[in-house]
């Protein structure tokens, strides 16, 4: 009887990324009791989320194992959408008020 190929250990791979996401939590949680500049504590807390989105793409959405070309087609299409969202919300101001901007 032939063996099965042996499953890599999912436990292994996945437990220090959520340490770490468990981490970077704890340090936002710190920083955000100790920083008084609001500009400072802004950056850090940003900085901080746009690390821990990244890790949870790559890992947790298998973004990591996926082929470098579609990777790059993602991130130009995604810039894409949200300029052009970006462009629909001003207009979505002015048809709020239902009247057009005041020059």
């Amino acid at each position: 009887m032939a063996l099965a190929p042996k499953s890599p250990n999912v436990i292994a791979k996945y437990l220090p990324i959520y340490f770490l996401l468990l981490a970077i939590a704890g340090i936002e949680f710190f920083v955000a009791f100790r920083i008084t500049s609001t500009t400072a504590l802004l950056t850090l807390l940003l900085g901080f989320a746009v690390c821990s989105a990244a890790l949870a793409l790559l890992f947790f959405m298998h973004l990591v194992e996926e082929r470098r070309a579609l990777f790059f087609s993602l991130i130009p299409a995604t810039i894409f959408v949200l300029l052009m969202m970006n462009m629909i919300w001003s207009d979505s101001y002015r048809l709020l008020r239902m009247k057009p901007f005041p020059h």
